[in-house]
Protein backbone atom coordinates (compact mmCIF):
# COMPACT_ATOMS: atom_id res chain seq x y z
CA UNK A 1 0.00 0.00 0.00
CA UNK A 2 1.46 3.35 -1.08
CA UNK A 3 1.84 5.75 1.85
CA UNK A 4 0.73 9.38 1.10
CA UNK A 5 1.41 12.97 2.33
CA UNK A 6 -0.38 15.51 2.22
CA UNK A 7 1.84 18.92 1.15
CA UNK A 8 0.38 22.21 0.50
CA UNK A 9 -2.95 20.92 -0.34
CA UNK A 10 -0.95 18.54 -2.92
CA UNK A 11 -1.55 14.66 -2.14
CA UNK A 12 2.05 13.19 -2.96
CA UNK A 13 3.26 9.77 -2.78
CA UNK A 14 6.32 8.74 -0.33
CA UNK A 15 7.96 6.37 -2.67
CA UNK A 16 11.54 5.62 -3.04
CA UNK A 17 13.20 5.64 -6.18
CA UNK A 18 13.55 1.99 -5.85
CA UNK A 19 9.80 1.84 -4.78
CA UNK A 20 8.82 3.99 -7.70
CA UNK A 21 10.58 1.85 -10.54
CA UNK A 22 8.98 -1.34 -9.10
CA UNK A 23 5.62 0.17 -9.12
CA UNK A 24 6.12 1.47 -13.07
CA UNK A 25 7.16 -2.20 -14.34
CA UNK A 26 4.80 -3.80 -12.34
CA UNK A 27 2.22 -1.33 -14.60
CA UNK A 28 3.58 -1.92 -17.49
CA UNK A 29 4.03 -5.85 -16.77
CA UNK A 30 0.10 -5.80 -15.82
CA UNK A 31 -0.88 -3.64 -18.60
CA UNK A 32 -2.21 -0.96 -15.92
CA UNK A 33 -2.19 2.86 -17.09
CA UNK A 34 0.00 4.89 -14.68
CA UNK A 35 0.23 8.16 -15.68
CA UNK A 36 3.14 10.00 -13.18
CA UNK A 37 3.48 13.61 -12.35
CA UNK A 38 6.64 14.98 -10.50
CA UNK A 39 6.60 18.70 -8.47
CA UNK A 40 9.36 20.93 -7.16
CA UNK A 41 9.22 23.98 -5.63
CA UNK A 42 8.28 25.65 -8.73
CA UNK A 43 5.72 24.02 -9.78
CA UNK A 44 3.69 23.64 -6.43
CA UNK A 45 3.53 27.45 -6.49
CA UNK A 46 2.64 27.80 -9.93
CA UNK A 47 -0.30 25.18 -9.23
CA UNK A 48 -1.43 27.43 -6.67
CA UNK A 49 -1.41 30.41 -9.62
CA UNK A 50 -3.07 28.25 -12.45
CA UNK A 51 -5.93 25.65 -11.90
CA UNK A 52 -5.49 23.66 -15.11
CA UNK A 53 -1.47 22.65 -13.98
CA UNK A 54 -3.06 22.01 -10.17
CA UNK A 55 -5.81 19.25 -11.73
CA UNK A 56 -3.48 17.79 -14.53
CA UNK A 57 -0.63 17.31 -11.51
CA UNK A 58 -3.47 16.00 -9.36
CA UNK A 59 -4.87 14.00 -11.41
CA UNK A 60 -1.89 11.84 -12.25
CA UNK A 61 -1.59 8.28 -10.87
CA UNK A 62 1.90 8.78 -9.08
CA UNK A 63 2.70 12.42 -7.85
CA UNK A 64 6.30 12.59 -6.70
CA UNK A 65 8.95 14.58 -5.22
CA UNK A 66 11.34 15.88 -7.90
CA UNK A 67 12.67 18.65 -6.46
CA UNK A 68 15.24 18.14 -3.04
CA UNK A 69 12.81 21.16 -1.73
CA UNK A 70 9.83 20.31 -1.30
CA UNK A 71 11.80 17.00 0.67
CA UNK A 72 13.20 19.36 3.02
CA UNK A 73 9.68 21.04 3.33
CA UNK A 74 7.91 17.40 4.14
CA UNK A 75 10.03 16.91 6.81
CA UNK A 76 10.10 20.72 8.55
CA UNK A 77 5.94 20.06 7.78
CA UNK A 78 6.20 16.99 9.78
CA UNK A 79 5.07 14.77 6.62
CA UNK A 80 7.72 13.27 5.73
CA UNK A 81 8.94 12.46 2.38
CA UNK A 82 12.07 8.86 1.88
CA UNK A 83 13.78 11.05 -0.60
CA UNK A 84 14.07 12.93 -3.97
CA UNK A 85 12.36 11.01 -6.74
CA UNK A 86 14.11 13.11 -9.50
CA UNK A 87 12.70 12.92 -13.28
CA UNK A 88 15.57 12.73 -15.16
CA UNK A 89 17.02 9.89 -13.03
CA UNK A 90 14.07 7.97 -12.94
CA UNK A 91 13.72 8.62 -16.48
CA UNK A 92 17.06 6.71 -17.17
CA UNK A 93 16.53 3.74 -14.81
CA UNK A 94 12.99 3.57 -16.66
CA UNK A 95 15.13 3.38 -19.87
CA UNK A 96 17.43 0.73 -18.50
CA UNK A 97 14.53 -1.34 -17.29
CA UNK A 98 13.25 -1.04 -20.13
CA UNK A 99 15.76 -2.55 -22.80
CA UNK A 100 16.38 -5.47 -20.19
CA UNK A 101 12.52 -6.27 -20.11
CA UNK A 102 11.77 -5.69 -23.67
CA UNK A 103 9.50 -2.72 -23.41
CA UNK A 104 9.13 -0.96 -26.24
CA UNK A 105 8.96 3.54 -25.70
CA UNK A 106 8.31 6.47 -27.27
CA UNK A 107 9.80 9.91 -26.99
CA UNK A 108 7.29 13.28 -27.49
CA UNK A 109 9.00 16.61 -26.77
CA UNK A 110 12.07 19.00 -27.61
CA UNK A 111 13.03 20.59 -30.92
CA UNK A 112 13.96 17.89 -33.98
CA UNK A 113 17.29 19.04 -33.97
CA UNK A 114 17.69 18.09 -30.07
CA UNK A 115 15.84 14.60 -30.50
CA UNK A 116 17.61 13.35 -33.26
CA UNK A 117 21.06 14.14 -31.32
CA UNK A 118 19.30 12.58 -28.07
CA UNK A 119 17.74 9.16 -29.91
CA UNK A 120 21.28 9.30 -31.44
CA UNK A 121 22.95 8.79 -27.78
CA UNK A 122 19.86 6.39 -26.52
CA UNK A 123 20.90 4.16 -29.04
CA UNK A 124 24.40 4.13 -28.37
CA UNK A 125 23.95 3.75 -24.50
CA UNK A 126 20.64 1.23 -24.50
CA UNK A 127 21.55 -0.58 -27.45
CA UNK A 128 19.01 -3.27 -26.69
CA UNK A 129 15.89 -0.62 -26.60
CA UNK A 130 12.94 -0.91 -28.42
CA UNK A 131 12.21 2.17 -29.66
CA UNK A 132 8.79 2.62 -31.14
CA UNK A 133 8.50 5.91 -32.41
CA UNK A 134 9.68 9.48 -31.94
CA UNK A 135 7.99 13.58 -32.52
CA UNK A 136 9.13 16.67 -31.51
CA UNK A 137 7.18 18.45 -29.03
CA UNK A 138 6.54 21.63 -31.40
CA UNK A 139 2.65 20.79 -32.24
CA UNK A 140 -0.65 23.13 -32.26
CA UNK A 141 -3.47 22.25 -29.61
CA UNK A 142 -5.36 20.74 -32.54
CA UNK A 143 -2.81 18.07 -33.67
CA UNK A 144 -2.94 16.73 -30.30
CA UNK A 145 -5.34 13.67 -30.84
CA UNK A 146 -3.61 12.89 -33.96
CA UNK A 147 -0.23 12.62 -32.43
CA UNK A 148 -1.62 10.69 -29.41
CA UNK A 149 -3.46 7.98 -32.29
CA UNK A 150 0.03 8.11 -33.92
CA UNK A 151 1.27 7.13 -30.31
CA UNK A 152 -1.46 4.33 -29.84
CA UNK A 153 -0.57 3.09 -33.57
CA UNK A 154 3.23 2.48 -32.51
CA UNK A 155 2.57 0.15 -29.61
CA UNK A 156 4.28 1.79 -27.26
CA UNK A 157 4.48 0.25 -23.66
CA UNK A 158 5.99 3.87 -22.01
CA UNK A 159 5.90 7.58 -23.53
CA UNK A 160 8.20 9.76 -22.12
CA UNK A 161 7.19 13.59 -22.41
CA UNK A 162 9.64 16.32 -22.69
CA UNK A 163 8.24 19.00 -22.81
CA UNK A 164 8.04 22.12 -20.25
CA UNK A 165 4.88 22.57 -17.68
CA UNK A 166 2.21 22.70 -18.03
CA UNK A 167 2.14 21.35 -21.33
CA UNK A 168 3.53 18.18 -20.65
CA UNK A 169 0.68 17.94 -17.56
CA UNK A 170 -2.09 19.06 -19.97
CA UNK A 171 -0.98 16.62 -22.78
CA UNK A 172 -1.20 13.60 -20.30
CA UNK A 173 -4.32 14.80 -18.49
CA UNK A 174 -6.16 15.02 -22.31
CA UNK A 175 -4.37 12.43 -24.14
CA UNK A 176 -2.52 10.23 -21.89
CA UNK A 177 -5.54 7.60 -21.89
CA UNK A 178 -5.99 7.83 -25.75
CA UNK A 179 -2.13 7.03 -26.27
CA UNK A 180 -2.84 3.45 -25.06
CA UNK A 181 0.62 3.12 -23.07
CA UNK A 182 0.59 1.61 -19.93
CA UNK A 183 2.79 4.70 -18.50
CA UNK A 184 3.25 8.25 -19.33
CA UNK A 185 6.23 10.01 -17.56
CA UNK A 186 6.72 13.43 -18.28
CA UNK A 187 10.46 14.07 -18.09
CA UNK A 188 10.84 18.05 -18.75
CA UNK A 189 13.87 19.63 -19.83
CA UNK A 190 15.82 15.60 -19.90
CA UNK A 191 15.51 15.30 -23.47
CA UNK A 192 18.10 18.36 -23.59
CA UNK A 193 20.32 17.24 -21.22
CA UNK A 194 20.15 13.55 -22.74
CA UNK A 195 21.35 15.14 -25.84
CA UNK A 196 24.31 17.61 -24.34
CA UNK A 197 22.76 20.93 -24.79
CA UNK A 198 22.76 21.40 -20.77
CA UNK A 199 24.43 20.00 -18.34
CA UNK A 200 23.26 18.82 -15.11
CA UNK A 201 24.08 19.86 -11.70
CA UNK A 202 27.06 17.67 -10.54
CA UNK A 203 25.84 15.52 -7.07
CA UNK A 204 26.93 18.01 -5.08
CA UNK A 205 24.73 20.54 -6.10
CA UNK A 206 21.81 17.99 -6.30
CA UNK A 207 22.19 17.11 -2.31
CA UNK A 208 22.21 21.39 -1.46
CA UNK A 209 19.41 21.64 -2.80
CA UNK A 210 21.40 23.90 -5.70
CA UNK A 211 20.63 22.78 -9.12
CA UNK A 212 17.63 24.81 -9.51
CA UNK A 213 20.58 27.68 -9.12
CA UNK A 214 23.03 25.90 -11.63
CA UNK A 215 20.45 25.75 -13.89
CA UNK A 216 19.84 29.35 -13.59
CA UNK A 217 23.80 29.92 -14.14
CA UNK A 218 23.80 28.27 -17.48
CA UNK A 219 20.37 30.36 -18.57
CA UNK A 220 20.27 33.93 -16.10
CA UNK A 221 18.22 35.64 -18.78
CA UNK A 222 15.64 33.04 -19.10
CA UNK A 223 15.55 31.19 -16.16
CA UNK A 224 17.26 33.92 -13.09
CA UNK A 225 14.31 35.80 -12.28
CA UNK A 226 12.05 32.82 -12.78
CA UNK A 227 14.08 30.64 -10.13
CA UNK A 228 14.15 34.03 -7.78
CA UNK A 229 10.37 34.37 -8.06
CA UNK A 230 9.39 30.71 -7.54
CA UNK A 231 11.50 30.04 -4.77
CA UNK A 232 10.82 33.31 -2.67
CA UNK A 233 7.21 32.33 -2.89
CA UNK A 234 7.74 29.01 -1.93
CA UNK A 235 9.64 29.80 0.73
CA UNK A 236 6.95 32.15 2.32
CA UNK A 237 4.32 29.22 1.52
CA UNK A 238 6.46 27.04 3.78
CA UNK A 239 6.79 29.82 6.41
CA UNK A 240 2.87 30.29 6.32
CA UNK A 241 2.40 26.60 6.66
CA UNK A 242 4.42 26.03 9.29
CA UNK A 243 3.11 28.79 11.70
CA UNK A 244 -0.29 28.01 10.63
CA UNK A 245 0.67 24.51 12.15
CA UNK A 246 2.31 25.81 14.99
CA UNK A 247 -0.04 25.73 18.41
CA UNK A 248 -0.49 29.07 20.30
CA UNK A 249 1.91 29.86 23.51
CA UNK A 250 0.25 28.90 26.57
CA UNK A 251 0.66 31.38 29.68
CA UNK A 252 1.85 30.41 32.68
CA UNK A 253 -1.93 28.77 33.71
CA UNK A 254 -1.93 26.74 30.61
CA UNK A 255 -4.24 29.09 28.75
CA UNK A 256 -3.45 30.71 25.36
CA UNK A 257 -1.93 34.53 25.68
CA UNK A 258 -3.83 37.42 24.94
CA UNK A 259 -2.17 38.38 22.01
CA UNK A 260 -2.42 34.93 21.11
CA UNK A 261 -6.09 34.76 21.24
CA UNK A 262 -6.17 37.83 19.19
CA UNK A 263 -3.77 37.14 16.11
Amino acid sequence: MTTRQNLFGVTLDALTMDQTVDRCLAAVRQGERLEIGVVNAAKLVNMRRDPALARAVSGCDLVLADGQAVVWAGKLLRRPLPERVAGIDLFMRLLAASEQAGHSVYFLGAKQPVLDEMLRRVAVRFPGLRVAGARNGYFADDEQPAIADAIAASGADLLFLGMTSPKKEIFTAGYGERSKVALVHGVGGSFDILAGITRRAPERWQRLGLEWLYRALQEPRRLGRRYLTTNVSFALMTGRELLRRTPPMATAGGHPSTASRES
